[in-house]
């Protein structure tokens, strides 16, 4: 059994870690509200300008990068979102795992992916294995500002409209944590240039004769030009993509720091109640063999004067 001093200590550090635990655990609990608010009130804003580009493209014949680039073009660009800070659980890890699994995917179909991070953790990661990146950033992963997604967008958009004989992209990937809920972070793959084209269903509601059943197909006009509109299109599309996957993987971030704390301050609170008891065992084993050191001499004195 450990001594008496040893278990002492141990609760004492641990002691020490609960606090910390604690108070990240109440510092992410104070920031998940607002992270949680912001993300939700920026997600209107980016359905809609994706739904408008995903029916503009659904609908319309056109030849733009936004729908299409060159098909002899090897190299995508995948943009990874990781976390500044640890003690976020499995947050970090989990983003680097998809976007490895992601990477080998696309080496396994002829691809050469390059790598951009953001996120001190994923830097560090990738710095240490040697790995190549293309860029990177750093700061304020829980609070992404406008700034960021401003400055992530320009590279990404750079890297997919340069000519692929000067070294451009043909793809844009985003490995990001979708927030569901408090409970639930999903890791996505969003494929976000070029935009795919899904069909839309019919929805027949009366026989084929019946005006219901014909799918009318919307008309476009484009002033001063398709390629104009496109192209002042697709930098906002793809800021606002980039910008929603930030506050996205934000709000995921916090509220895995705060399961994670939670459930390190409830374990440690578990090893503080074991080593407490075993340091009353101790104690007690201690009490025990005391008490039967001092019967036994008083049996001996008592043997010795008879």
């Amino acid at each position: 059994m450990a001594s008496q001093l040893a278990l002492k200590g141990r609760i004492a550090s641990t002691g020490s870690l609960e606090k910390i635990f604690n108070a990240q655990e109440m510092i992410a609990a104070s920031h998940i509200a607002q992270a949680r608010e912001v993300a939700l009130n920026a997600k209107p804003y980016t359905d809609a300008i994706f739904d408008a580009v995903q029916t503009l493209v659904s609908h319309s014949h056109i030849a733009h990068p936004i729908v299409r680039k060159e098909g002899d073009n090897p190299r995508v660009a995948v943009l990874a979102l990781t976390a500044d800070r640890g003690m976020a659980g499995a947050y970090t890890s989990s983003i680097i795992r998809e976007t490895e699994d992601l990477l080998n995917r696309l080496e396994g179909a002829g691809k050469e992916p390059e790598l951009f991070v953001y996120g001190r953790r994923g830097v560090s990661y990738y710095k240490y294995r040697n790995r190549p990146m293309a860029q990177t950033w750093e700061g304020d992963t829980e609070k992404p500002g406008v700034e960021v997604a401003d400055a992530i967008s320009r590279a990404l958009l750079g890297a997919y409209m340069t000519p692929a004989d000067n070294g451009g992209v043909s793809e844009l990937y985003i490995v990001y944590t979708e927030f569901i809920n408090m409970v639930v972070q999903k890791v996505r793959v969003l494929r976000m240039l070029p935009v795919e084209i899904i069909e839309s269903d019919e929805h027949h509601t009366g026989g084929p004769d019946t005006l219901e059943s014909q799918h009318v197909m919307p008309l476009y006009s484009f002033e001063p030009s398709l390629d104009e509109v496109l192209d002042a299109v697709l930098p906002r599309y793809v800021r606002s993509r980039i910008h929603e996957c930030l506050l996205e993987a934000a709000a995921s971030e916090v509220a895995c720091r705060q399961n994670a704390m939670h459930t390190a301050t409830e374990n440690a609170r578990d090893l503080i109640n074991d080593l407490t008891r075993k340091l009353n065992a101790s104690r007690q084993a201690s009490i025990t063999q005391e008490l039967t050191e001092i019967i036994g001499s008083a049996d001996a004195l008592n043997k010795k004067e008879e």
